[in-house]
């Protein structure tokens, strides 16, 4: 059936993906030419549920500054706004875009505010491996008064902050409770931190659930938080080696961290795309 869209105004083209359950829109910014003093206000209303695309973030591609040591870089925005130096999923995602979109090569570096991530891009499959910046900041043993309690955790900087707890048995936590009184705790302040609580199920293997700062709620998954918990699990000597990491989404992650890494490896999915009408989510373009 042929029809003429009604279109409010004007539309910018945007791609729909999805790492592990963590989803982001994305826009190839060479043609759509958002400036970057708009991108937060994009973020809000494009990641919007129901009145925008939705979606855990909103990620620009552009190509690199002159002098760049990187193929092209991104602007990375959570869906509240906010910048965000760093996303593991929604690197993996872009790198698989940009590869699709002709932007890089399969083998690649990507721009990022956390600095270069080197990605990998299997062709042909939706498998992308990206080496996330060297953790920093390791800190073991720490314990947090929160809601009349005593919580132990660690914490590491994998180019966003993350707290991780240890727990028996992660599917009985109240997440976006508990999550949310640590994200905001004064001992985190003023930046906040991401909140993972994991569960070792074996030397090789980890399930995690995240609270993510910028979402504001758990998400099916996040990319530095997987890498967070092994690099703390194995500090701990809790798990070596490549580590499975079970999302709460249901997917697998692949940590590796040390002999170069830590590396993230899995999948990106290119789930669907079009024309967002500006006019219908209350955006304009300069």
């Amino acid at each position: 059936m042929d029809f003429d869209m009604p279109g409010t105004g004007r539309t910018i083209p945007f791609f729909k993906m999805q790492g592990c359950g963590n989803d982001f829109a994305l826009i190839d910014n060479r043609q759509a030419r958002v400036p970057v003093v708009a991108m937060a206000e994009w973020a809000t209303k494009v990641c919007r549920k129901a009145f925008g695309v939705g979606a855990d973030g909103l990620i620009f591609l552009e190509e690199a500054p002159a002098g760049s040591t990187a193929d092209y870089i991104w602007h990375f925005y959570n869906a509240d706004g906010s910048r965000a130096e760093m996303c593991g999923n929604g690197a993996r995602c872009a790198a698989r875009l940009a590869f699709l979109i002709g932007l890089a090569p399969a083998v690649h570096v990507l721009g990022t505010d956390a600095g270069d991530i080197q990605a990998e891009v299997s062709p042909g499959t939706n498998q992308v491996r990206v080496r996330l910046t060297t953790p920093k900041g390791l800190l073991l043993g720490m314990e947090l008064e929160v809601e009349g309690m005593t919580v132990p955790f660690h914490f590491v900087d994998t180019g966003v902050p993350h707290a991780v707890v240890v727990r028996e048995d992660v599917a009985d936590l109240d997440v976006a409770g508990l999550g949310r009184a640590m994200r905001y705790h004064e001992e985190f302040a003023p930046a906040g931190t991401n909140v993972n609580f994991i569960q070792v199920e074996g030397h090789g293997r980890l399930r995690l659930r995240t609270y993510e700062r910028g979402v504001e709620a758990e998400t099916y998954a996040c990319g530095t938080g997987a890498v967070a918990s092994v690099v703390v699990a194995g500090a701990l000597g809790l798990v070596g080696g490549e580590v499975e990491v079970v999302t709460s989404g249901g997917e697998v992650l692949g940590v590796r961290v040390g002999e170069g890494g830590p590396f993230l490896r899995g999948a990106a999915e290119l789930m669907f795309w079009g024309d967002m009408d500006l006019g219908a989510m209350g955006l304009s373009h300069p």
